[in-house]
C-alpha cells in the first residue's frame, strides 16, 4: 500500500510539472495516461486517471487532433463504468456520458467527469456534430457546472488528496467558450435555415469571451434584424441605406488592406482557439471576407448607381491601376479577383462613370483598350437558332464558343457606343454618327437567324442577348440625335423609330422622336407622342444590367419645359 501511495504520488508530480511547463505535449501525457490505463481501475486512482485523461485530451484538441480525443474520452467513460461496476454495453458516446455521469453523482469525481464531458462537448463541436451538442445541452448539465459545484467540488478534493493534479485549463474557462463558440455556430445555422436567433445570439454577447468571439455574435444578430425588417423598411430609407452602403464598404476596403488575422484572437491563459470550434459551413459562408479588389468594385458600382458619381470614377481608377500594378509586378492575382467582372467589362464601367463625370477623354482612351483586345476575336457571325425546334449547336464546346464570342460582341459594341456618346458629348456630330454606326452594324450585321422574330424572342431568355438588343436600342438613338442636330431629319426619323422597336423603354428617343417629327412639321404626331412620354420618368440606372448598357443622357436633352410651350402654342389635339 506504501509502494502504491508512493507510486500515485509520483505520477501526481509527474502531471503538475507537465502542466506547469510552458512547453505542453500531447505525447508525454499520453504516455503518462497509457502508464495509469496499463493497471485495473480504482477508485483510489480514479481523480488523478481523469485529471490526466483531460490533460492529453486538451492537448489533442488544441492540435486538432479530435479523433484522437474522442477515442480516449470513449475509453475513459468506459473505464469508468468498470470502476462502478456497470458494462458499459455500447461504444455510443452519448450514452456512454449519461451512464458515468450517473455513476459518479454524488461523489468526488463528478468534478472530473463533468470536466471530461466539456472536453466530448467540444469535440463534437469541433466536428459540426450539432445534434450531439443539443443532446448534451438537452441533458442539463450547464447548470450543474456553476462555480459554487466547481468549489465544492474542489473543497471535497482536498480533504482527500493533499497534492491536487494540476490541470492544464481551467474547465470554467472551456465552458464559457463552448458556450459563446456553440451559440455562434448553432445561430448560423438557424439563420441559414431562416429562423430567428436574435434573443440567443444576445445572450451569448453578453457572456465573459474575447472581443472577436463577441463581434461574431452582433454580426449575427444584425444580420437577423436584417431579414426581419429589410421588406418592412423598403425603398422608404433608400438613401440612407445607400450612404451607408457605400461607407461601410469603404470602411470595409480600408480594413481589408491591413495586415489580416486569419483567426480570432485567443483569450489570455487559454490554450483552445476559438477557431477550433467554429467550423461550421454556414457560419464560414456568412463571416467570409471578400478580396479588397472586390469591395473596391462593389463601392465603384454602388456609387456611380446611386448617383455618386466623382466617388465612383475615383474608385474604378484605384481598382484599375491596383490590377495594372499587380500584373506588372507580376503577381498572381487570379485568386483575388476571381470574383471580378472581367477586364474588359471593367473597363466599360468606368468609362461610362467617366463619360457621367464629363471626361470624354478618358473615356474614350478605356474604350479603345477594349476594342483593340476584341476585335480580332469576333466571330465570323453568331447564330442563333430557334430553341424550341429541336435544332441545337453538336457539341457544348460550340456551344461555349459561340457564347464567348456573343460576350466579345457585347464589349465591342459597348465600346463603340461609349465613344459615340463620348463625341456626342464634345458635339462632333459626324464622329458620333460613325462610331453609333459601328455599334449599330455590329449588333445586326453579326447576327443571323431563319426568323428574326424567333430571334427577339430568344433575346429576352439570354441576359447576354437581351443587353444586346439595349445596345441595338440605345445606338440607333443615339445615331438618331446625332442626325437630328445636323439636320439629316429623315435619317433622324428612321433611327429613332427603330430604337423605339429595339428598347420601348428608352425615353429619350421617345423624346428625340416628338422633336423630329415637330421639325418636319408634324406636330400633332409629335404632341401625342411627347404626351404619352410624360407619364414615364426617366428611368433611374440599376444593378440588374450593365452600367454602359443603360441611358446615362450624357447627350443633348430636351427641356421638358419647352415641349409644354410647344404643346400649349399648338392649342388643343
Amino acid at each position: 500500500m506504501i509502494q502504491s501511495t508512493s507510486l500515485l504520488e509520483s505520477w501526481t508530480q509527474e502531471n503538475n510539472q507537465l502542466a506547469s511547463s510552458c512547453k505542453l505535449s500531447s505525447h508525454v501525457f499520453l504516455f503518462l495516461c497509457l502508464s495509469l490505463s496499463g493497471i485495473p481501475p480504482h477508485l483510489d486512482r480514479a481523480q488523478l486517471e481523469l485529471s490526466v485523461v483531460y490533460n492529453t485530451c486538451v492537448c489533442f484538441t488544441a492540435q486538432s487532433q479530435f479523433d484522437e480525443a474522442e477515442l480516449l474520452l470513449t475509453q475513459t467513460a468506459q473505464r469508468l463504468l468498470q470502476i462502478a461496476g456497470d458494462a458499459p454495453g455500447t461504444s455510443d458516446p452519448s450514452v456512454l456520458w449519461r451512464a458515468a455521469l450517473k455513476s459518479v453523482t454524488g461523489t468526488a469525481l463528478h468534478y472530473r467527469v463533468l470536466s471530461l464531458l466539456c472536453l466530448q462537448w467540444g469535440v463534437w463541436l469541433a466536428k459540426s456534430r450539432l445534434n450531439a451538442v443539443q443532446d448534451f445541452q438537452e441533458m442539463s448539465l450547464l447548470e450543474a457546472q456553476s462555480g459554487a459545484v466547481w468549489n465544492d467540488c474542489r473543497a471535497e478534493t482536498k480533504e482527500k488528496i493533499s497534492n491536487i493534479p494540476i490541470l492544464v485549463l481551467d474547465p470554467r474557462k472551456l465552458v464559457d467558450l463552448l458556450k459563446i463558440c456553440t451559440a455562434i455556430v448553432q445561430g448560423a445555422e438557424r439563420l441559414t435555415e431562416g429562423w430567428s436567433v436574435l434573443s440567443a445570439l444576445q445572450a451569448a454577447s453578453a457572456s465573459p469571451a474575447p472581443r472577436a468571439l463577441i463581434a461574431y455574435t452582433h454580426l449575427l444578430s444584425g444580420s437577423s434584424i436584417d431579414n426581419r425588417k429589410s421588406r418592412v423598411l423598403g425603398c422608404f430609407i433608400a438613401v440612407s441605406i445607400c450612404v451607408c452602403v457605400c461607407t461601410s464598404l469603404r470602411i470595409l476596403h480600408s480594413m481589408l488592406l491591413l495586415p489580416s488575422t486569419t483567426e480570432p484572437a485567443m483569450a489570455a491563459g487559454c490554450l483552445l482557439s476559438p477557431s477550433l470550434f467554429l467550423c461550421s459551413q454556414s457560419l464560414s459562408s456568412l463571416l467570409s471576407v471578400p478580396s479588397a479588389l472586390s469591395v473596391l468594385h462593389s463601392l465603384a458600382l454602388k456609387c456611380v448607381i446611386h448617383g455618386r458619381v466623382s466617388e465612383g470614377v475615383e474608385c474604378y481608377l484605384d481598382l484599375l491601376a491596383a490590377l495594372q500594378s499587380e500584373n506588372q509586378h507580376g503577381v498572381r492575382v487570379h485568386a483575388a479577383v476571381s470574383t471580378l467582372p472581367k477586364l474588359p467589362r471593367l473597363y466599360l464601367e468606368a468609362g461610362a462613370a467617366l463619360l457621367m463625370a464629363r471626361r470624354p477623354a478618358d473615356c474614350m482612351a478605356l474604350c479603345d483598350e477594349v476594342i483593340g483586345s476584341t476585335q480580332d476575336l469576333l466571330p465570323e457571325k453568331v447564330l442563333l437558332e430557334d430553341p424550341g425546334d429541336g435544332r441545337v449547336a453538336g457539341s457544348g464546346e460550340v456551344t461555349e464558343e459561340a457564347e464567348n464570342g456573343l460576350v466579345r460582341l457585347l464589349w465591342t459594341a459597348a465600346a463603340y457606343l461609349l465613344q459615340g456618346h463620348c463625341y456626342s458629348q464634345l458635339k462632333d456630330w459626324k464622329q458620333a454618327v460613325t462610331h453609333y454606326t459601328r455599334s449599330v452594324v455590329l449588333v445586326l450585321d453579326w447576327f443571323y437567324s431563319d426568323c428574326f422574330c424567333t430571334q427577339v424572342k430568344y433575346l429576352k431568355k439570354k441576359k447576354n442577348l437581351c443587353v444586346l438588343q439595349r445596345l441595338k436600342g440605345l445606338s440607333l438613338a443615339g445615331r438618331g440625335i446625332s442626325f437630328a442636330q445636323i439636320d439629316r431629319l429623315r435619317e433622324a426619323l428612321r433611327d429613332l423609330q427603330l430604337s423605339r422597336q429595339a428598347h420601348p423603354e428608352g425615353v429619350s428617343a421617345r423624346r428625340w422622336y416628338g422633336e423630329v417629327l415637330w421639325r418636319l412639321d408634324r406636330k400633332q404626331e409629335a404632341a401625342a407622342c411627347w404626351e404619352q412620354t410624360w407619364s414615364n420618368p426617366i428611368p433611374s440606372l440599376s444593378e440588374a444590367l450593365p452600367v454602359y448598357a443603360q441611358e446615362l443622357h450624357s447627350g443633348p436633352l430636351l427641356d421638358s419645359a419647352e415641349l409644354h410651350q410647344k404643346l400649349q402654342e399648338l392649342g388643343p389635339t
